[in-house]
């Protein structure tokens, strides 16, 4: 049984006071707003970021600022539920658009946050992660995982833009969020997305298995999207045809705060998505979606984002009749799982 509880301004002055000069608070007035019933306080508003309006935006950085004088040369993409200064599109998840041009480098670094690259366009940059050169290309996902080094080059002849997702915001929170500059790395050979190609089977050097904590940096767009047109052919009843990007070593989540999906969604399908403890982002790959959530409905193009607050259902809806849409999401369920706090509603 609920009831109204005591309000600060129900104490006298002197004792709140008091309380104050030996850093004290009473709970009570507080206690609705930290634990309400049956559903969180949430800041994480539904938001929409139209690529054609962010692109121009991004090329004139590319203008007016240096590669030298940005290192990362990034627009966030903000939730102005949690204010725009603190950069963030929900509680665990930071969003950044990246612009590299032909010939530029991106220095070496290594940080405490986890990060992706979700390839928006352009074709000829790369990552190099811990000695190991990704190529980007549309599509592709690449892992930069906490502690790894990692640059950013461009070797080709256009802009290449991609989509930075990163547990920034916890990171920061826990006072644990910091960089170390680097030296330029040194290529090694080899390439975890050729050793790890086929499904049920592993790298096996005499009976062992690799002890590295991430074996695999890059999972190609043209593999993930062939996995999902061979499930969609093969059960052809089923209504969710996705795939979750894992560790191929343990099965587990790919990285360890942030979890990684690919969602195909049948010509002229709708598909409503349950409502979920984690908030989310949806990033378009290809194809055309709407997405209703909180009352609010954004019709994504391709390379559009937006992103949804927790518990809360969402619904997708391919409005093309001929064509498969695909979607990269993004989500805080390995957080909360670790929490214990993960729900379906």
């Amino acid at each position: 049984m609920s009831h109204p509880l005591g309000r600060l301004e129900d104490l006298p002055q002197d004792y709140r006071d008091d309380l104050k000069n030996l850093n004290l608070v009473p709970l009570w007035p507080s206690l609705r707003a930290v634990l309400p019933p049956k559903v969180p306080t949430r800041a994480t508003q539904a938001v929409h970021w139209p690529y054609a309006t962010l692109k121009p935006l991004l090329l004139k950085a590319g203008e007016l600022t240096p590669i030298e004088k940005a290192e990362r040369r990034v627009l966030v993409l903000a939730n102005p539920g949690h204010g725009l200064e603190n950069m963030k599109a929900s509680p665990a998840i930071y969003l950044g658009m990246q612009l590299l041009l032909p010939g530029e480098w991106a220095p070496s670094h290594r940080h405490t946050p986890n990060a992706v690259r979700m390839v928006v366009e352009g074709e000829g940059a790369w990552t190099t992660v811990d000695g190991e050169k990704c190529p980007m290309s549309r599509g592709d996902l690449i892992l930069t995982p906490t502690g790894l080094w990692h640059e950013h080059g461009h070797d080709g002849s256009d802009p290449v833009v991609w989509l930075d997702v990163l547990d920034l915001p916890l990171v920061y929170y826990m006072e644990a969020s910091y960089h170390i500059n680097g030296e330029r790395q040194t290529v090694k050979p080899g390439s975890g997305d050729r050793a790890w190609t086929r499904a049920g089977v592993v790298p096996t050097q005499v009976f062992n298995r690799s002890d590295r904590r991430y074996p695999m940096l890059r999972y190609p767009w043209m593999d993930t999207r062939a996995a999902l047109l061979a499930m969609a052919d093969n059960q052809p009843d089923l209504d969710c045809v996705q795939v979750t990007y894992v560790n191929p070593e343990t099965g587990e989540d790919a990285e360890n705060i942030l979890g990684f999906y690919a969602l195909m969604l049948r010509p002229g399908q709708t598909l409503t998505l349950p409502a979920r403890s984690p908030a989310q982002v949806f990033h378009l790959i290809e194809g055309g979606v709407d997405v209703s959530t909180c009352g609010k409905r954004f019709g994504l193009v391709e390379a559009d984002t937006c992103c949804a607050p927790g518990y809360e259902a969402v619904t997708l809806s391919n409005r093309a009749a001929d064509q498969p849409a695909f979607v990269f999401i993004a989500d805080e369920s390995p957080l909360h799982r670790k929490l214990g706090v993960y729900e379906t509603r």
